[in-house]
């Protein structure tokens, strides 16, 4: 019993080395074991898609190539809220925001939005999250980078931290 024993790891053992050496290309990976492929990256977006997730797609991408990826907007997606020319960021979590209030099911009107690439300083403020001051910050950002281009560009704001974005994320919009 032992002699077969030993003979099914000897076989074993040379099997192995015979496939290194026939492609040595070919590595023992660790589990778990991540490989990028080059020119692609990762995105997540969340919201009102059809497959909210994370994905790989290649560099360059823009939003219209992300949404094709997550199946699509539904149809509460709120289309003033993200440009499909965006040019998407590696990392970054995408949020698509919604027309209609989702815990309002009976409700036909639109929630109340601002737009931070146009409305005023007082507009903004009108949103809860919004303080007069962080109304300005957005005011003087959009003055110095050019408009918004994703919701996302709200982070880079000074005094909108995640708390303050993932409140007002759904109360604002990017064009009409």
């Amino acid at each position: 019993m032992i002699k077969i024993l030993i003979g099914v790891v000897l076989v074993t053992v040379a099997v192995i080395a015979t496939f290194l050496v026939l492609d040595p290309n070919v590595g023992i990976q660790s589990v778990g074991t991540v490989t990028e492929v080059a020119n692609t990256f990762t995105v997540t977006v969340e919201g009102e898609v059809y497959k909210t997730g994370t994905y790989t797609l290649n560099e360059g991408a823009l939003m219209s190539d992300l949404l094709e990826a997550a199946g699509g907007t539904t149809n509460n997606a709120d289309e003033r809220a993200f440009y499909e020319s965006s040019v998407l960021t590696s990392g970054v979590t995408y949020f698509i925001a919604s027309k209609f209030d989702a815990t309002d099911l009976c409700s036909s009107s639109e929630i109340d939005k601002v737009n931070v690439n146009s409305d005023d300083a007082s507009t903004l403020a009108s949103i809860n999250g919004i303080t007069q001051t962080i109304a300005n910050s957005i005011i003087t950002y959009r003055n110095e980078n050019g408009l918004f281009s994703t919701l996302e560009q709200l982070l880079e704001v000074y005094g909108i931290g995640n708390a303050t974005y993932r409140k007002i994320r759904n109360y604002v919009i990017l064009h009409a």
